[in-house]
């Protein structure tokens, strides 16, 4: 029977959870809030045009930030950092420097594409069982707002390594506008509004509710954070490294170790300790094209290649969008993808993830022949590359929800292109605040029950090791070069927003603003999520009678990038979201 979730103000049920054995009683809920966009914002076709560079970002002055770094001559790494540290303001919830992420770079000079990898790590304390009791899983809901659920924040690592290998501006002057924005403030988006009041859950935490909540009051709410803006200009007088030793990080694991529950084993030699790391980007072929994004730990790029592996066995091209045939075949080359990933994925310095075998095109031919085009599958399993089209023996991993972070997509004048993702995890990451920033929650994106089919969990907490991630940053090349730059917010259902946008643009040929504004339709294991409010709505019975179960609800996408077009650039930003596409 089709379940619709209408929009509800959670992600989390609201529960009151008793943990006899810790004495404790808690009020748990809406730790993942994403409420529904209720206007819609189409941005005009003239204002997406570039010659030059652009930027796609999820609100206006952060757009304005890195244009005015590429207009100072700036290169896309300068622009980057600009909008970064004004989304950590704007959109403080979803992302910023108490978080993590992915950057991914195309230099166009010696055309090489990268990742720099800044996700967050666990304490060197931390053991595999970090979330079991007695063999029980711990609750998600009193995980995720506790000490235990904090990595070590590995955003300013991130930039600053990136910044030194090609940053052309001066570190300090990267960070002014944002300084600028939380010392001075301008109205508060509509959408953190939203959030504020949804999440009920900040009413439990008195630093969150004092800053958040009472920026509501009055009739015209400002955001303004002062102790952000002291923070950023620390960090831009004395570089990145203060982030990891001296006083901002005492303060930052004080802040953990005194959180309301949940102990923590965060140090300040974790925090002193951390290190961005530079990785290949993962490149496969998708018919003529050719696409990059981040590896492993971040399975995102992995299962969007994975899936158009599979999808270009069939005429997608020929399908019309809005056909239950053409939602089975991708909802079922998802399901494959995801199979894949919860089974193998994990920190590749702690497990061997097998990244060209799942790329291998014979395997994915052989995936591809598992999907019936007239009905579902029962179980979609994973594969063993090489030996194996499935393992019929294991019982899959379902996904867990999740809702937050934050992506934006950079061009600038020299053909470099950067698309960086980042996150606090949930929104409002684990309700903490040090310093003016949201401390993440990131650490409850491992598996809580270490042990996957009586072997090893790929994705088992270990000491220093970074939690699998869903990030999608990707670049398409075409023969003559970059063709498009995507990448999206949105926690696990990332890689289903991506690749839908991506069919849209290859596949359909539209323009990449009319793919973005496409309904959002997911499949992460968990059955096919359609959005609410949408024509795919009327799918449900039909994806039904074909075996699927369907679920009907609110999906509020931040696909943000820019495109290729006769020597152009044409931008597209989310109209879920705030966001812009500008350039010169």
């Amino acid at each position: 029977m089709l379940r619709s979730l209408f929009y509800a103000s959670c992600s989390l049920k609201t529960s009151i959870i008793a943990l006899t054995g810790l004495g404790l009683t808690v009020l748990a809920g809406c730790s993942g809030s994403d409420p529904a966009t209720t206007q819609r914002i189409e941005q005009p076709a003239e204002q997406r045009l570039a010659t030059r560079h652009m930027v796609s970002a999820a609100h206006p002055a952060a757009v304005e930030a890195g244009l005015d770094m590429l207009r100072r001559g700036g290169h896309a790494v300068d622009a980057a950092i600009a909008v970064q540290m004004v989304l950590g303001f704007i959109e403080s919830p979803e992302t910023g420097i108490g978080g993590g992420g992915f950057l991914l770079l195309h230099d166009a000079e010696d055309n090489h594409t990268l990742m720099y990898d800044g996700r967050e790590t666990a304490p060197h304390a931390a053991q595999a069982d970090r979330f079991m009791t007695l063999g029980v899983s711990h609750p998600r809901a009193l995980t995720i707002p506790s000490g235990s659920s904090v990595g070590v924040p590995g955003l300013i690592a991130m930039l600053g390594q990136a910044h030194r290998e090609h940053g052309k501006l001066t570190w300090a002057e990267l960070f002014e506008p944002a300084i600028a924005l939380a010392e001075q403030g301008l109205p508060m988006p509509p959408r953190l509004q939203k959030q504020i009041e949804a999440d009920w859950s900040l009413r439990l935490f008195a630093d969150t509710r004092a800053y958040f909540r009472q920026q509501l009051e009055g009739n015209a709410p400002t955001l303004r954070n002062p102790q952000l803006a002291d923070t950023l200009s620390t960090l831009a007088t004395q570089g990145p490294e203060a982030f990891y030793q001296g006083e901002i990080a005492e303060r930052l694991v004080e802040r953990v170790q005194d959180a309301r529950w949940g102990q923590t084993d965060l140090a300040v030699e974790d925090v002193a300790s951390y290190q961005a790391i530079k990785r290949d980007a993962v490149c496969a072929p998708y018919r003529q094209w050719r696409l990059c994004s981040a590896g492993p730990p971040s399975a995102g790029g992995l299962i969007v290649q994975q899936a158009l592996g599979m999808l270009e066995h069939f005429p997608l091209a020929d399908m019309p969008p809005h056909a239950s045939a053409t939602v089975h075949l991708i909802a079922e080359a998802s399901r494959l993808a995801f199979a894949d990933r919860n089974h193998y994925v994990g920190d590749p310095d702690f497990v061997v993830v097998p990244v060209d075998q799942l790329l291998d095109r014979q395997y994915l031919r052989q995936r591809a022949a598992l999907i019936d085009p007239g009905k579902a599958m029962e179980i979609a399993r994973p594969g063993e590359p090489g030996q194996r089209v499935e393992m019929r023996e294991l019982s899959p991993e379902t996904e867990p929800e999740e809702q937050g972070t934050s992506h934006f997509s950079v061009v600038d004048s020299d053909g470099n292109l950067v698309a960086l993702t980042s996150s606090n995890e949930t929104p409002f990451g684990s309700r903490m605040l040090s310093q003016g920033f949201v401390i993440n929650n990131q650490l409850s994106d491992f598996t809580f029950d270490p042990l996957l089919n009586d072997h090893p969990h790929p994705n088992a907490v270990g000491p220093g090791k970074r939690p699998r991630s869903s990030m999608t940053p990707l670049f398409v090349f075409d023969e003559n070069g970059p063709r498009m730059v995507i990448g999206s917010r949105g926690g696990s259902r990332i890689p289903g927003y991506v690749l839908k946008t991506l069919i849209g643009v290859l596949d359909w040929e539209m323009d990449i603003q009319d793919a973005m504004a496409l309904p959002n339709m997911v499949e992460r294991g968990l059955g096919i999520e359609l959005e609410a409010g949408t024509e795919l709505e009327a799918l449900g019975p039909e994806l039904e009678q074909r075996g699927h179960e369907v679920r009907i609800l609110p999906m509020t996408s931040g696909l943000h990038g820019m495109e290729r077009i006769d020597g152009n650039w044409r931008g597209g930003a989310d109209p879920r979201l705030d966001g812009v596409a500008l350039g010169d």
